[in-house]
């Protein structure tokens, strides 16, 4: 906070799922605005207390014992102020396809309207791991344009690669937040999907099913094609008497 020259901060350090540190009165606090970049698919995360939990925040359901992405999701989703309280959070992509448990929390999360926007990034942009990530953005009360759809947008390709990290530059951040202002349908980029649509996909989050690629085929001429035709024939009948001269000076022939 301090080296982003922020000053109206407070921090304290503790085990945010187990004993959340931030109260009003017997309730967890709520905040307008909630970011986190919490540790990917942490284990030992405190299920053990969270069958009970006194705060509610396993409202979706249970997340698996190997796997604590979606305690996170819910505990960020308690956090959110009523009635314009927004979130955004960076989880492994596995999240958004994952069964069993976190599929059924998926479920629950779609169906409340609550998920706006699923934005897939590159691979090796974050320390410590090599896995491509995704923000999803959360919201209470969705816009009027928003509701009843979930905005994709395909980001893995928009980094500058490095040697041991890649990076993700001003200009990136820039075309990823016009493409979620825009909220629209563009091809290889971003789609609006309607809920009926992930419902037949079985509540799957994959941004594949969703933004499908754009394929640059090479196109040529039938002039082009002719000629490479014949080049490549010239370049056969050459090979072809160069084997033959060296096999007469072996006396093979």
């Amino acid at each position: 906070m301090i080296l982003h020259g922020l000053e109206d901060f407070k921090i304290i350090r503790g085990d945010t799922l187990r004993r959340p540190a931030f109260f009003e009165g017997d309730a967890i606090s709520r905040f307008d605005c909630v970011i986190a970049n919490p540790p990917f698919s942490l284990k030992n995360w405190g299920e053990d207390v969270w069958e009970n939990d006194p705060y509610g925040r396993n409202f979706a359901g249970m997340p698996p014992a190997s796997y604590g992405d979606y305690a996170w999701v819910q505990h960020m989703i308690a956090s959110m102020a009523k009635p314009h309280g927004r979130m955004a959070i960076v989880l492994p992509q596995g999240a958004l396809f994952r069964k069993g448990a976190e599929g059924k929390i998926r479920t629950k999360l779609l169906e409340s309207d609550l998920l706006e926007a699923v934005i897939g990034l590159g691979q090796n942009l974050f320390y410590g791991t090599t896995l491509a990530a995704c923000v999803c953005i959360f919201r209470l009360n969705k816009d009027k344009q928003h509701k009843g759809n979930v905005l994709f947008i395909d980001a893995s390709g928009m980094f500058k690669k490095g040697k041991n990290q890649n990076e993700l530059l001003p200009e990136h951040v820039d075309q990823i937040y016009s493409s979620y202002e825009a909220n629209e349908t563009r091809t290889g980029i971003s789609r609006v999907a309607t809920l009926d649509e992930i419902r037949s996909q079985d509540y799957n989050l994959n941004i594949s099913l969703y933004v499908e690629p754009v394929i640059v085929e090479d196109t040529m001429t039938v002039a082009e094609a002719l000629s490479d035709l014949k080049k490549a024939a010239a370049d056969c009948e050459t090979a072809e008497n160069r084997l033959k001269q060296l096999l007469s000076e072996s006396g093979v022939l």
